[in-house]
């Protein structure tokens, strides 16, 4: 079985007759089943997408195809598909099927994509590992006793494995960029309003942003063209069209850019050594190639992962209440009356990671704490953004690790929750400042595991951002 790695590599192969959208699944399937120790998917909706790609092998054949005909793809468990199953990985929503579909669902669909099934991630995407997962932990498909990354695990899998052509996953931390990173594959988080959050199980509402896991950037591209752009749904969006990202890609002067690099980022203690090492390469490399590279400071790096968690464990606090089991959800059995039925239904429905944080969420925003925490966080949160636009007013890139380390293994950080944390000591400053920031699978340890080069770019500028990433990607080829 032939794993394609593009969708152009796919359609070429449908044109020739070589291949079809029915035969792609059935490969897909296939695949699937024979990785099902992974444990990428809960759930995998095989004869409905066999129906699907039969239904779109017609309409390529009348030449009324859209976009993504060919494209085999997975949805992450916390994005809404009407009528399927949809749980966050949580024993509080199991068995829930969705009401409706997320507007990203509905523009995928649109375009002939071939949704597949949906993935495995940490509960109510809390996680760097999805070993927080209510069902099972997704194993790395590189090294089997090592995490994928998280929360988006299952997502990243599906595409590193063979089992999708591209899958979405929410990063509202690192939760697309550092699975990307740890599995070898291409992760986007777009700026914080480009992509609609209409149908997505919220975490923490002003960070979540749904992105892609791909393994080009030309796929990457044409995803987030399609999903991107205004929706009454969502009031944070910007308000305008999804900018022509896959047409005008190769457009874009990427000969002479000027990119800073954070150099906190490089002088920290627990940087794997092989990865700074790879940073300074490509870093050489650029200036080579005729570019300005040039070390920036951002001092507040230190500051980031606390700023990071008293925000969005405070969202979640908020969040999180309408899980109650009371209207829909986990009851406890054992629930009689209105406090008993919260207590318990939450007790046995949450997992621990995130009891923990909205117990975290909660303390912040109580009386007494609040301007103590919540308030001073957000103050730092403009801080945070106020820095990063003056870099930007001078570079068109930033460039920085995506993880400190390769994938670590199964129950390393277990026991110690800071450290699990700090791994998002690099991905965390985007959603907070809520630019786009992209994953690139571009160097390998000699462990034989994969790291990722991570790039930032001003807010709304994914496409000087994709643009460079894909030169990046050509060169390394």
């Amino acid at each position: 079985m032939h794993i394609y790695r593009s969708l152009a590599e796919a359609k070429t192969e449908i044109t020739a007759g070589k291949t079809s959208c029915q035969q792609l699944v059935s490969e897909y399937l296939e695949r699937i089943e024979k990785n099902k120790h992974l444990n990428a998917f809960l759930e995998v909706w095989g004869d409905e997408a066999l129906q699907r790609a039969k239904d779109i092998d017609a309409k390529i054949k009348q030449g009324k195809a859209g976009k993504l005909a060919g494209m085999v793809i997975a949805i992450k468990d916390n994005i809404c598909y009407k009528d399927h199953r949809v749980s966050a990985s949580s024993k509080i929503l199991e068995g829930f099927v969705s009401l409706y579909s997320s507007t990203v669902v509905e523009r995928l669909l649109a375009e002939d994509a071939i949704i597949i099934g949906r993935t495995n991630c940490d509960e109510f995407a809390m996680g760097s590992s999805t070993e927080k997962s209510a069902y099972a932990k997704t194993l790395n498909p590189l090294d089997n006793t090592r995490v994928p990354g998280g929360s988006s695990g299952g997502s990243a899998v599906a595409v590193a494995a063979g089992l999708a052509m591209a899958a979405l996953g929410s990063d509202t931390g690192g939760s697309i960029r550092q699975p990307a990173s740890f599995c070898g594959v291409v992760g986007i988080k777009p700026s914080y309003g480009r992509v609609s959050r209409y149908g997505l199980i919220a975490y923490a509402s002003t960070f979540d942003q749904i992105g892609t896991f791909t393994n080009n950037v030309e796929d990457s591209a044409l995803i987030l063209e399609i999903i991107s752009g205004k929706d009454e749904h969502d009031s944070t969006l910007k308000q305008a069209e999804a900018p022509a990202y896959h047409q005008d890609l190769k457009k874009v002067d990427v000969k002479k850019l000027k990119v800073a690099y954070i150099k906190e980022s490089l002088e920290m203690d627990g940087l794997d050594p092989e990865i700074k090492k790879g940073i300074e390469q490509t870093i050489a490399n650029l200036k080579k190639q005729g570019h300005v590279v040039e070390p920036v400071s951002f001092p507040y790096l230190d500051y980031a992962v606390p700023t990071y968690y008293v925000l969005t464990t405070a969202e979640a606090s908020s969040n999180l209440s309408r899980f109650a089991g009371v209207n829909y959800g986990h009851r406890s059995p054992e629930a009689v009356g209105v406090e008993a039925t919260f207590k318990k239904s939450r007790t046995e429905g949450f997992g621990k990671e995130v009891k923990r944080r909205i117990m975290l969420g909660t303390f912040v925003l109580s009386a007494g704490y609040y301007d103590a925490y919540y308030a001073r966080g957000q103050k730092v949160r403009r801080v945070f953004a106020d820095k990063i636009n003056s870099i930007f007013s001078n570079y068109d890139l930033i460039l920085l690790p995506t993880t400190p380390g390769t994938a670590f293994k199964f129950g390393q950080n277990d026991q110690d929750p800071i450290k699990m944390y700090l791994e998002d000591i690099f991905t965390v400053t985007a959603p907070i400042t809520g630019i786009p920031a992209i994953s690139l699978p571009l160097g390998t340890h000699s462990n034989g595991l994969p790291f990722g080069i991570q790039l930032m770019a001003k807010k709304y500028d994914e496409l000087a951002l994709l643009a460079f990433s894909n030169y990046l990607m050509n060169s390394k080829s």
